[in-house]
């Protein structure tokens, strides 16, 4: 590599300047202690793992996003993490093995292969929670309002959320008897909201009348909560499966607008972001003139089979860069005291007991270049009456 080029990092990985580290350092202690009042105790996966423990229950998406490698002691094939939820499900599956509900959060870096939009990281700060052990309406809505007091506390405001419910379009697949190939080829149809493509594909596919009325119907119900009335009668020939998980998106919804009336609704039964592990109610939060969700997540139960135990689970994640890069805020930290150098061991006490208060101190250095404002500071440790005392710069 030439010289001038040393300093270029890779397309999508970012660092961060001292202000913006101080940023997210500060975000993230706020935001571990808010969900530790919450109840959900932090745990700290490894950065790389065995590849199949890290795509266990992920589905293809999550594989084209892992980096991989070997490890040359096992031989065996390993991958850097892209996504933290298999490893955080291991842990309550195979190491906590609770039969109480178990929350659990975490918060670190991701590596991905690729970015998910234009221009965004391929190495996110993730942040999220997870909820095992209940299958209720009550713990997805803990999740969505824990979500929701995630992003309030990194200062992003006024957003929207957008439900919906895998077992909708699932079920109503089932029902039509589709196989994985045109179940696939609908999905991504429906996905784009593409109508002629889609009329002309059920037509062409001869389905039930029904059915097909029903899947066809799927592209329209969207809007406030009031569409889920209208989704009731829009799919009331729809088999038991698809009834209940209109009932249980019903629930939640109605939950939602009693706990967090503030909080703007948007459903979506054609949107199934997560399609391939999700098996319940699915959510993302957005704000205004923001293609890309700032937060989702959703129900993924029986996620831990493969490590043991398999338990519902419902849970949601950030990245704790787009929320600093959404919330636009700037450190309120105090300046800093400047300090001559020297051994008395009364200006080293003096030194330690403006640290010990949490100040900030910068001593001076032997042929220092730049002044005291220059190094950040308003304020300097001066000697007066035999006493070392903090004046204005």
């Amino acid at each position: 590599m030439k010289s001038q080029e040393a300093w270029l990092l890779p397309e999508g990985i970012e660092e961060l300047l001292p202000e913006q580290a101080q940023q997210l350092e500060a975000l993230r202690r706020d935001l571990i202690d808010q969900m530790r009042s919450w109840g959900y105790q932090l745990v700290m996966p490894p950065f790389v793992d065995f590849l199949d423990s890290l795509l266990t229950g992920m589905g293809n998406d999550l594989r084209l996003q892992t980096f991989t490698l070997t490890d040359q002691i096992s031989g065996r094939q390993m991958g850097i993490r892209a996504d933290m939820t298999p490893q955080i499900a291991r842990m309550d599956a195979h190491q906590l093995k609770k039969e109480t509900p178990n929350r659990l959060c975490y918060l670190g870096t991701v590596l991905r292969t690729r970015s998910d939009d234009f221009a965004a990281s391929r190495s996110p700060v993730q942040c999220g929670a997870e909820l095992y052990g209940s299958s209720s309406i009550q713990s997805d809505i803990e999740i969505i309002r824990l979500m929701l007091a995630t992003l309030i506390k990194a200062g992003v405001s006024d957003v929207y959320l957008d439900l919906a419910h895998v077992g909708i379009y699932r079920g109503l697949a089932n029902q039509a008897g589709l196989d994985d190939v045109r179940e696939a080829a609908l999905f991504e149809v429906l996905q784009r909201k593409a109508i002629p493509e889609l009329e002309a594909m059920l037509s062409e596919w001869s389905l039930d009348a029904n059915v097909s009325s029903m899947l066809r119907a799927l592209v329209d119900l969207n809007g406030d909560a009031d569409i889920i009335e209208i989704a009731k009668q829009k799919l009331s020939g729809a088999d038991q499966p698809v009834l209940d998980a209109l009932e249980n998106l019903a629930g939640i919804t109605q939950t939602l607008q009693t706990l967090t009336p503030e909080t703007r609704l948007f459903i979506d039964l054609a949107e199934l972001r997560g399609y391939h592990y999700h098996n319940g109610v699915m959510f993302s939060a957005y704000l205004a003139g923001q293609g890309q969700a700032i937060a989702w997540g959703g129900r993924y139960d029986n996620i831990g089979k493969d490590f043991g135990q398999a338990r519902p689970a419902t849970g949601f994640s950030t990245d704790l860069k787009c929320l600093l890069e959404m919330a636009k805020t700037s450190t309120t930290d105090k300046m800093a005291i400047f300090a001559p150098s020297g051994d008395d061991v009364d200006l080293l006490s003096a030194i330690a007991a403006c640290r010990e208060s949490g100040e900030c101190v910068i001593v001076e250095l032997p042929e220092q270049v730049g002044t005291a404002q220059e190094l950040g500071c308003d304020r300097k440790l001066v000697l007066k009456n035999d006493s070392w005392e903090v004046v204005a710069l």
